[in-house]
């Protein structure tokens, strides 16, 4: 691993764990003025940000759904400028979904993150499950 994978992989991680503790502030400090955030769910794109405002407001809302939240790193593969993940995801519901699981219910998938950087800053996060 290069020390350039290395800085990126712990900004990973970090920005994981700061996801996992509903800490939208600290989560905002690895993120690149410019970043773009996709999520994808059995192939059909579901959202779209683009800028710190969207991404912000995003992370926000999201922190509101759930009363509990984790995602654990299976496994790592690095690339020009990115690094993809495999996720393991669990959360408990904070509210009920239009869907008809309700507050409580536990949700676990599994899917894979991956992280384009620009310098030291994530610049693209694409969500896949």
């Amino acid at each position: 691993m290069t020390a350039s994978n290395a800085g990126r992989l712990s900004i990973v991680q970090d920005f994981i764990e700061a996801y996992n503790r509903f800490d939208v502030e600290s989560m905002m400090k690895f993120l690149h003025p410019d970043i773009e955030f996709r999520n994808v769910s059995n192939g059909t794109p579901t959202l779209h940000t683009a800028g710190l405002s969207e991404f912000r407001a995003q992370a926000e809302s999201a922190c509101r759904l759930f009363s509990a939240r984790r995602q654990r790193i299976q496994k790592i593969e690095f690339g020009d400028d990115r690094i993809e993940v495999a996720i393991e995801y669990a959360a408990t519901l904070a509210v009920d979904l239009p869907n008809g699981v309700k507050a409580g219910g536990k949700l676990e998938l599994s899917g894979r993150s991956i992280y384009r950087f620009s310098g030291d800053a994530i610049i693209g996060i694409e969500d896949i499950s």
